[in-house]
Order: structure tokens, then C-alpha cells, then sequence
């Protein structure tokens, strides 16, 4: 991958700081009564790999590669990513409270760089959400999740029980929407990663399917 293309990518991720976003409010949805005390994202809990086609899209630049995500423990992963070529470009363990970085290509290794990443996947890879409140509309059941300053808005589909959604906010600001595609409730086939406040999108395709039930 060009060293121009990277330096540009660490740039206009430089200039996203200075962009704001939205508040965001739950609409076309009403309030019921619900016994469950915490729900699940269980795409990314078994212990196959997870591997994907990656499309970085960051404001004007978009990068390509491998993606690979690993459960090390019932805490902390692995992920990795390459170049279309097969050159590594980073390679790091995370957890909800932890992040050990292994490897990152130096045309990479800015913090604003590492800090996005970072928190992109806690984000992706949280596992367990409290339910504080209930909602539904046609065609989801949505349970609202609050985490100190962290708002979290987890969508199922009512006909096959599946998570297709999760929409992440920060002091009612709405960060980042994830939105998922899935035959089964351990793997996502796709998902795509938008963020709200700045111009920042990154989608995962299937390579591998996890054979697991």
C-alpha cells in the first residue's frame, strides 16, 4: 500500500477532530414491558477466526485489506489487518478495558490513528449490554443500554431474533451505527461501520464463514 495513501489516511483523521454530530433521539418506536435484564452481541464469541474483505473509506482516501478477529478469552481479542499485497499494517489485542498494541506499520503509528481503532473495535466487540429500557416497532426489538456517559441502542429482528443494529452515543451525540447482516447469531456475513461525525466508514465482507453453531 503507498506510503502517500497511509500519510493521508492519518491526516484526514487528524481533521475529523473538528467536526461535531448530532443528538440522537429513538423515533417510530414504543416503550413495552421486557424481562430481559441484559441482552448480547454474539458475533464475534466463538473461538474460529473471523475473516474479512476490509474497506476503509476516511473522508477522500480508502484503504483495502484482510481483516482477521480472534478470541483470545472470554475477555480480549486479536485483530489484524493486511494489505491487499499481504503486508501487515497492524496487529493488536483488545479488550473493554485493555489494548496492547503488537505491531503497526510506522506510516500508521499515530496516535489519533491507534485511538480510532481503538475505540471502534471496543466498541464492535462488546459482548454483554444492561437493559435499562425496552422499546419496539414493526419490525425490531430495541433495547436501550446506558454505561456511564455511553448510550447504546441494540436492534434485533423480530422474525429470526438476529442483531442487525447497534447505534452508539456519547452524551446523546450519535457516534457511530453499526449495522450488521446475518444468517446465524455467532457470525456477521457483513457489517458496516458508519461514523456520524466525521466521514468515516469502514465495511467487513465474509471471506471464511465460522462453521460453529
Amino acid at each position: 500500500m503507498p506510503r502517500l495513501l497511509l500519510r493521508n489516511l492519518a491526516c484526514s483523521l487528524v481533521l475529523a477532530l473538528f467536526v461535531s454530530c448530532k443528538t440522537y433521539k429513538l423515533t417510530d418506536a414504543k416503550p413495552v414491558q421486557s424481562s430481559e435484564k441484559t441482552v448480547e452481541n454474539l458475533y464475534f464469541s466463538s473461538g474460529e477466526d473471523y475473516v474479512y474483505k476490509c474497506q476503509m473509506d476516511i473522508y477522500k482516501n480508502h484503504v483495502s485489506g484482510i481483516l482477521i478477529i480472534k478470541k483470545l478469552n472470554e475477555t480480549t481479542h486479536r485483530v489484524a489487518m493486511t494489505s491487499d499485497f499481504g503486508n501487515k499494517l497492524i496487529d493488536f489485542e483488545i479488550s473493554e478495558n485493555d489494548f496492547k498494541l503488537n505491531y503497526v506499520l510506522p506510516d500508521l503509528d499515530k496516535k489519533i490513528v491507534i485511538n480510532f481503532l481503538k475505540n471502534d473495535f471496543q466498541q464492535l466487540l462488546k459482548r454483554q449490554y444492561p437493559v435499562n429500557e425496552s422499546f419496539e416497532n414493526d419490525h425490531s426489538k430495541i433495547f436501550l443500554s446506558k454505561i456511564d456517559h455511553k448510550t447504546y441502542y441494540l436492534f434485533f429482528n423480530k422474525e429470526n431474533g438476529l442483531l442487525k443494529e447497534i447505534i452508539y452515543t456519547r452524551n446523546n451525540k450519535e457516534k457511530i451505527d453499526f449495522t450488521f447482516e446475518a444468517k446465524k447469531h455467532i457470525f456477521a456475513d457483513s457489517l458496516n461501520l458508519q461514523h456520524k461525525d466525521f466521514k468515516i466508514n469502514i465495511k467487513l465482507f465474509q471471506i471464511t464463514e465460522n462453521e460453529q453453531n
